[in-house]
């Protein structure tokens, strides 16, 4: 019974997170914008941003990568109970932490793609109202707010049913409940990297945007009228 109300309860809130990110994609980038120099302005700019972001999330998921495989490696060969000799626990471990780290990056890609999706759509939503443009923001946070918390549950349902039917059933609880803790630690890891390696991007960004503010349009540092600076 448990079981099936959490699995509800997560494919509840995929289906929120996908509805709100419908309705934030249907909103057209030029939405209300008559002039053809600024729509088109507005999509060098989106493609821009949109094209930088995947980039770096590419590269950095190439590091996240390797780091993923070298240390369930680690986890594989030195976690093990000396005394449950029929089982090696640092392998299934290692499987939970490759699964976290697996979910972790999904929902950062989500996150990544609705921001950039959502940031040129709550501009052009501002014509209209603030309030507008203040639903299109919520709605564009709301997918990654229920896109990772349903994926984190349903996540950890599946590795807890899946390590539970494949290890033996003469093991402890308590020691399958330390296999699955490799799960919240990949997850942990690879929001870690994503934490420190994102705010790297987004401090050569700011300079990028500083930078080009004052070259191109004589615009002094910090100042409220480059928003990207």
């Amino acid at each position: 019974m448990s079981v099936t109300i959490i699995l509800a309860l997560s494919v509840l809130g995929l289906a929120v997170a996908y509805y709100y990110s419908s309705s934030v994609l249907k909103i057209p980038i030029d939405m209300g914008v008559d002039d053809p120099e600024t729509r088109k302005r507005l999509g060098k700019i989106h493609s821009a941003i949109a094209t930088g972001a995947m980039a770096f999330l590419k590269q950095e998921y190439k590091i996240m990568a390797i780091f993923m495989v070298v240390f369930a490696a680690i986890i594989a060969v030195l976690i093990d109970d000396h005394h449950t000799d029929y089982v090696n626990e640092g392998l299934y471990t290692a499987i939970a932490f490759i699964f976290g780290a697996i979910i972790s990056i999904a929902s950062g890609f989500i996150g990544m793609k609705i921001a950039t999706q959502g940031n040129v759509r709550t501009t052009v939503s501002a014509n209209q109202s603030l309030s507008t443009a203040f639903n299109v923001a919520l709605h564009s946070g709301s997918v990654m707010g229920f896109g990772l918390v349903s994926l984190a549950v349903l996540g950890l349902l599946i590795i807890y049913l899946g390590l539970k039917s494949i290890m033996p059933a003469q093991l402890p609880t308590h020691i399958l409940m330390e296999v699955i803790a490799g799960f919240g630690l990949g997850g942990s890891s690879i929001a870690l990297f994503a934490r420190v390696g994102g705010g790297i991007f987004t401090k050569a960004a700011d300079v990028g945007a500083d930078l080009v503010g004052k070259v191109e349009a004589g615009i002094p540092e910090d100042d409220p009228r480059n928003p990207a600076g």
